[in-house]
């Protein structure tokens, strides 16, 4: 089932190009939760504004697809008026998709490396090391992004690590200098305060942070590709969290 889901989500997604009303099929319309806090809830809120996007000739890359479970979670970009790129995860009940988060950002770069926010490798490998993979991941946000234990980092990450943040080059001095970064005041410049989520397939594994970035309310969605136990590869986006006032829908970010 999980092939058909992906391909459910792609229709979807290629639907902005299009406007065709048919991409929202697999949403259901009588369960659908929308947690992007600018659009509207509904199934029909959304071919709406697919309809309005296709007017603007957008282009939508899928840049990589995976499943986890009841949930499928891409790796997107978008050229609208702006370029952007994004993650964007469905929860799915059946063969319809019950719920919606996504973070969505301008597109930077290429980085000190070279590197764009979508290339590299995306093909998914180490099925049998999913659950591994996702722990992984779950131990390195918990003690050295959250905790800040970054004294453990070459226990997770390769010093032949490859960087595809639009400000960052590759290698583990580079993280390591982002990481120990400060704001006004002497606070770390990102700040991750809690893990909502970690989705696995594989070698890719995506976490779902909520925390700070100076001080705007953010959401971080990493993205991570494991080899042998460590990670060697990274994308990401980070948006500010909207005040309620300005939602769309009463469901939250997260």
């Amino acid at each position: 089932m999980s092939d058909e889901r992906k391909a459910g989500i792609k229709a979807l997604l290629k639907g902005i190009e299009s406007g065709d009303p048919a991409s929202v099929l697999v949403i259901n319309p009588e369960k659908y939760i929308q947690h992007n806090p600018q659009t509207h809830e509904g199934r029909d809120g959304l071919a709406a504004l697919f309809e309005r996007l296709s007017k603007t000739s957008p282009r939508v890359n899928i840049a990589r697809i995976f499943s986890d479970g009841d949930f499928v979670f891409g790796h997107t970009e978008y050229d609208f008026s702006l370029s952007r790129v994004g993650f964007e995860v469905f929860r799915f009940e059946g063969d319809q998709t019950v719920e919606h988060w996504d973070n969505i950002q301008a597109r930077k770069g290429p980085n000190p490396s070279g590197h764009s926010m979508v290339d590299g490798t995306s093909e998914v490998s180490d099925l049998p090391r999913t659950e591994e993979n996702r722990v992984l991941i779950a131990e390195f946000v918990d003690s050295v992004l959250i905790m800040r234990q970054l004294e453990k980092l070459p226990r997770f990450v390769s010093e032949q690590y490859i960087e595809h943040n639009p400000s960052l080059a590759d290698g583990l001095s580079s993280l390591r200098g982002a990481l120990t970064a400060v704001h006004d005041g002497g606070t770390p410049t990102a700040r991750y305060e809690r893990r909502h989520r970690v989705l696995a397939e594989g070698n890719f594994v995506l976490s779902v942070c909520e925390g700070f970035r100076g001080d705007a309310h953010t959401s971080f969605y990493d993205l991570f590709r494991i080899e042998n136990g460590m990670v060697v590869e990274h994308w990401d986006t980070t948006e500010t969290v909207p005040p309620p006032s300005e939602w769309k829908n009463e469901n939250g970010k997260f």
